[in-house]
């Protein structure tokens, strides 16, 4: 009799209209949106760009540092950076297992047994009854709009962006990990300058004090040098302050004590940064982690935003049963059997507008994501026409500061054998002295900047990161858009509009 009454609607032109509809609304709720270009890229560099190789996903053993590679593989096995990003990428995936189960039907299996007695009063005597039920229920959602699917889309666009996190956190290992063991480097080159100093103006004094003792220099002269004395022995311990603060970070870096990492030593004049190649803007700003962070996040948005328009539409549910039952207790022989077969079509008629603020607000939040997409890539460009300035910058600063350096020590020299032979005066001597010992320290820094500046432009370049090819699909076409020229490409179609 129930088949008789659903008959009418099962007339092949009902069928026809109702998927017509079904398929005007499910258009209506998955037509593509389409992003503006972000930012309208150069087709070359404002700064000169080196020639060279593109830095390898292995960076740092082209400093040719047996000790920095070590310790880069301690900071890899051991950071608790490393572990925690690890651990980001483990949730994710689970988020993704979960938004998929969503898409599958849930099955479910129930049985119970009872004995149950009443006596109503007035009666001759109490009733006793029993019953016994075995009951399984299938449920399953029709994901008639892309609701259910927009979820996985998001769930992966935050699986993809929390990967690409962990690779950023590698890069920032890495990177903090050469800036750490060069800073250590050139402090050790600098308190050995400053005792070197020491010494040379210990030197001198004793020329002064000998000199005063035959009546050829003054008592101002001696009092000036001991000055000089005093102010190289204080330079020390900062020196050693820094130095000792250094290691400590370090240690922390790799994951270690501060007591527990040994360094066996090395000198920072005996490293050079290794050639580093740059190609256009658009090819080096494919290979940035970050960037891929951002458009995943833009992807993301735009999945929520689909599922929220989704909720907006009617909702169709399918659910099966079957169930065994019987009087008896702990039996079901010669049960009574029951199958059910049911669907559902709910719509939202009134909720105060809830879900449609729900769809302004991730419209807002795509908004959000798209600019701080846009802010990631002006910053990108910047950190890249940075770094290069600061690379030709400082091997020029360098070659010119050991020219000064050399001139220093020739005058200091020159300036001490005019005072042993009464030709010149102790100032000329405390001028040369403290020209020199400036010159020195200066080169052990500009040294120092210019491994940094190299560290800094292979992190500009993504430090030879690319992304891998399932977690990449959408930021390839996005990035990897823009064309030789330099030309950026629009984004790729997500999401939609109503």
């Amino acid at each position: 009799m129930g088949i008789q009454v659903f008959k009418p609607l099962l007339q092949p032109a009902r069928i026809a209209g109702l998927t017509a509809l079904l398929a005007l609304l499910a258009g209506c709720a998955q037509s593509p949106r389409q992003h503006a270009t972000p930012v309208e890229l150069p087709s070359t560099w404002h700064a000169a760009t080196p020639q060279g190789n593109w830095p390898d996903p292995h960076w740092w053993t082209g400093f040719q540092a047996a000790e920095l590679d070590r310790l880069i593989e301690l900071a890899l096995a051991g950071s608790p950076d490393v572990r925690i990003a690890e651990q980001r990428v483990r949730a994710a995936e689970l988020a993704v297992q979960q938004a998929g189960a969503s898409l599958f039907p849930s099955l479910g299996l129930g049985a119970s047994t009872g004995s149950r007695r009443s006596e109503a009063p007035g009666s001759s005597g109490a009733v006793r009854s029993e019953s016994s039920s075995a009951a399984l229920n299938i449920g399953y959602e029709v994901d008639l709009w892309g609701r259910l699917s927009a979820g996985v889309r998001g769930a992966e666009a935050s699986l993809d962006g929390v990967r690409f996190d962990q690779a950023s956190v590698r890069l920032t290992l890495t990177t903090g990990v050469a800036n750490a063991y060069f800073q250590q480097l050139s402090l050790v080159d600098r308190l050995e300058i400053a005792q070197q100093n020491l010494q040379l103006a210990e030197r001198l004094m004793a020329v002064v004090e000998t000199r005063a003792r035959y009546g050829s220099a003054s008592a101002l002269d001696v009092s000036r040098q001991r000055t000089t004395v005093l102010s190289q022995r204080a330079a020390l311990l900062p020196l050693q302050t820094q130095l000792r603060q250094t290691r400590h970070a370090l240690a922390l870096l790799v994951g270690k004590l501060p007591g527990e990492l040994v360094l066996q030593g090395d000198r920072i004049d005996r490293l050079s940064p290794p050639a580093i190649g740059v190609d256009v803007p658009g090819a080096v700003l494919s290979r940035r982690p970050d960037l891929a962070r951002a458009e995943a996040d833009l992807r993301a948005a735009d999945a929520q935003v689909d599922a929220a328009r989704a909720a907006l539409l009617p909702t169709l549910q399918l659910s099966a049963g079957g169930s065994l039952a019987t009087s008896t207790l702990l039996s079901l022989s010669d049960p009574t059997r029951v199958l059910s077969l049911t669907g559902s079509l709910a719509q939202n008629l009134f909720d105060g507008g809830k879900l449609r603020r729900q769809v302004d607000i991730g419209e807002v939040g795509v908004q959000q994501s798209w600019q701080a997409y846009r802010k990631a890539l002006l910053t990108a460009v910047k950190e890249v026409e940075d770094a290069l300035v600061n690379v030709e910058r400082q091997g020029a600063q360098e070659l010119n500061q050991s020219a000064v350096r050399d001139e220093a020590q020739r005058s200091l020299q020159l300036s001490e054998q005019r005072y042993k032979a009464g030709a010149a005066g102790l100032s000329d001597v405390l001028d040369a002295q403290r020209t020199y010992f400036g010159a020195q320290d200066q080169l052990a820094q500009i040294r120092l900047s210019r491994l940094s500046a190299s560290v800094d432009l292979i992190k500009a370049l993504g430090g030879g990161w690319q992304a891998p090819d399932r977690a990449s699909s959408n930021t390839a076409k996005q990035v990897n858009s823009v064309d030789r020229a330099g030309q950026a490409a629009p984004l790729p179609k997500t999401g939609s509009d109503t």
